[in-house]
């Protein structure tokens, strides 16, 4: 065996422990890691097998992770160091499949990729999941036609800021209509805002799961990114969003934003100012050079955190659905 094979076999154990998996039975529970080869870990046997943990009597060791009840619930197929372990997809796919497993974690240690059988090719992610974080993918289900069924036209944001705007009197009375939706700040989808919402809608039924708009300044990409927001989540194909920024100044101006425009659907906070509730909130707002300093983003935020994430640059939005 080489040093990098058990290299890599050494730091996935130490990653699987983080996450909370166990190799034995302990106060948390019983061991939810089981070998390929149907054999039980044990610390007796990690210990044993010391630095020639890569390898038993019967081959090759990959991790069968077992659910709360006991059965297959992922297959994390490990390689060495200097391979790349989307390598190992089909080796795994077929291991998977013959073990009723929907997910997939291809790591070499240092690398890591979780796999939705279900949705596509793996995801790059920056550590190995919890239990619970993984069921909450089984739990959020994506209804794509729902998404292209939302009835999306300009008064899409008005209806949620005020829902009953249209029967207000004071909306009817064209003399006072426009002193009206000034003072309880309506806000109206343009002509080119409502047919971007139509192509998104348009493109998720060819498949498509990452959309790119590209807007001058003043022309509402904020608005635009809360349609978005709103179809998503109203239609059942989001349950929480990320919402980056790249500087610190448009942080608050989006947050502001968003809570005006989605408020009355749903919660939105800053994440540095809800550090430790912010889980309670559908939209987090967050720069990204605060995610990448001292790799904030792998120690807080885990895969199933966020199933929707939009990336408002200077003059474009990256959506990016099901992240």
């Amino acid at each position: 065996m080489s040093v990098k094979e058990a290299q890599a076999r050494i730091k996935i154990n130490k990653l699987l422990e983080e996450a909370g998996w166990r190799f034995d039975d302990n106060e948390n529970g019983k061991a939810n890691i089981i070998l390929e080869n149907g054999v039980k870990i044990t610390k007796t046997v990690i210990d044993s097998f010391g630095e020639n943990f890569e390898k038993t009597t019967k081959g090759f060791i990959d991790y069968l992770l077992l659910d709360a009840r006991g059965y297959p619930f992922l297959v994390v197929e490990a390689k060495k160091e200097d391979i790349h372990p989307l390598d190992a997809k089909e080796q795994a796919r077929t291991y998977a499949i013959a073990q009723n497993c929907r997910f997939i974690i291809l790591s070499n240690g240092n690398l890591h990729y979780l796999w939705d059988l279900k949705s596509g090719n793996p995801s790059i992610i920056s550590r190995l999941p919890a239990q619970k974080e993984v069921v909450g993918y089984c739990e959020y289900k994506p209804i794509p036609e729902k998404l292209r069924s939302e009835k999306v036209d300009k008064n899409y944001i008005a209806l949620t800021q005020k829902p009953e705007f249209e029967k207000s009197p004071l909306y009817l009375n064209e003399n006072t209509r426009d002193l009206y939706i000034e003072d309880n700040r309506i806000s109206f989808l343009r002509k080119y805002q409502v047919r971007a919402i139509h192509r998104i809608q348009e493109e998720v039924s060819n498949g498509k799961n990452r959309f790119l708009f590209e807007m001058a300044t003043g022309t509402g990409k904020t608005l635009t990114a809360a349609a978005v927001i709103k179809l998503f989540h109203r239609s059942g194909n989001a349950t929480r969003t990320l919402f980056l920024v790249d500087r610190l100044e448009l942080e608050t101006q989006a947050d502001k934003a968003l809570k005006k425009y989605l408020k009355n659907d749903l919660s939105c906070c800053i994440f540095k100012e809800n550090k430790d509730d912010w889980r309670r909130h559908e939209i987090v707002v967050t720069t990204v050079q605060s995610l990448l300093f001292n790799n904030k983003y792998k120690r807080i935020f885990s895969p199933a955190d966020f199933n929707l994430i939009i990336s408002d640059e200077s003059h474009r939005s990256i959506v990016n659905p099901g992240a």
